[in-house]
């Protein structure tokens, strides 16, 4: 019996890109089953910028473009990108978002791998502090029983940046800023999830997707894509501190449910926070990293000025990563501490 030691030979990135953009395909179709091609069009716009802006960057550096282009981590930080802008934002909105997450966010900074930050987080960012009416504005979704865009209609909209007059009543906010805002104005919670914006535990529509998600992160986990410290610290702090709110006053603060289903907590636990590149490297670490976004997240969500918290506490804690790593290193082989 051989007894040598075996190496397990690393699997190579456009093989781990092209099992992420798997993972992320459950998601995509309940999105664009929710809220129509939009969801579609603003990916294909989203990925092709992000493939010219990486070619751009590569030959500006001097770096061969076809190795780098075709590694697929392009290609999954614009899809990213993609799903955290409304369906029926206007087309430029995108296209500048992928740019600074790109050439700002990642080839500034030396390209893949040298990022402190998450890239489709600060394009997000930057387009959430910069534009914030346009990017909590989302189309009603489909399933409800009311008139909606065509394809055909919704793509107009997209490049031409006009809602028709007749359905502009179809734009709203997000289920998690409708009941933010509603909070602020004294309305009754339970008034609140009356509205048929909302369906079993989150939004119509929104509720599906986030399960497409989730059904997508356990794919990567059973791969060992990404490691369970990530999920499992992010999700549970971030419940916890849900239940514990909903706990002391649930006549005021939401459900945890409510907030697990809604917004970017399930995308956000398995494809954002879990970045390799800018989350801790130490088991200890990758906890710890996780379950403080996960608490930011909940705090900015319902204290905070903006609906969703995901993105903020991703890259709040991207500056700690360092540090956590530093202090959660274990000790060197043969020594005490």
């Amino acid at each position: 019996m051989n007894t040598s030691p075996f190496f397990i030979k690393p699997t190579p990135l456009q093989v781990v890109m092209l099992k992420v953009a798997a993972a992320l395909l459950p998601g995509i179709i309940a999105l664009t089953w929710a809220f129509g091609v939009g969801v579609l069009v603003q990916m294909t716009l989203a990925l092709g910028t992000a493939l010219l802006a990486e070619a751009a960057c590569l030959k500006l550096r001097n770096y061969p473009v076809k190795p780098f282009i075709s590694d697929g981590s392009a290609a999954v930080t614009a899809v990213l990108l993609a799903l955290s802008i409304p369906p029926l934002a206007p087309w430029w909105m995108v296209v500048l978002a992928t740019l600074i997450a790109i050439c700002l966010a990642k080839h500034l900074y030396g390209g893949l791998g040298q990022n402190p930050f998450n890239p489709a987080m600060v394009g997000f960012a930057v387009m959430m502090v910069s534009f914030p009416a346009q990017m909590s504005r989302w189309a009603a979704p489909l399933p409800l029983d009311m008139p909606h865009l065509d394809s055909l209609a919704q793509i107009f909209t997209i490049f031409s940046g006009q809602l028709p007059q007749a359905f502009d009543a179809m734009a709203s906010a997000t289920p998690l800023d409708t009941v933010k805002t509603a909070l602020l104005q004294q309305h009754a919670l339970s008034d609140i999830f009356q509205q048929p914006v909302f369906g079993a535990v989150a939004g119509v529509g929104s509720e599906w997707a986030a399960a497409g998600f989730l059904l997508g992160g356990l794919y990567l986990l059973w791969s060992k894509l990404i490691p369970w410290q990530i999920p499992v610290g992010f999700l549970g702090a971030f419940m916890l501190t849900a239940t514990l709110f909903y706990g002391v006053d649930p006549a005021y603060y939401s459900p945890p449910w409510f907030h697990l289903f809604s917004g970017a907590a399930i995308l956000g636990a398995f494809f954002i926070v879990s970045d390799p590149v800018t989350a801790p490297t130490t088991p200890r670490g990758r906890l710890i990293f996780a379950a403080l976004a996960g608490v930011l997240t909940y705090m900015i969500r319902v204290f905070g000025a903006y609906p969703d918290g995901v993105a903020f506490a991703v890259l709040i804690m991207n500056i700690a990563t360092p540090f956590i790593d530093q202090y959660t290193q274990p000790p060197v082989f043969g020594r005490k501490s």
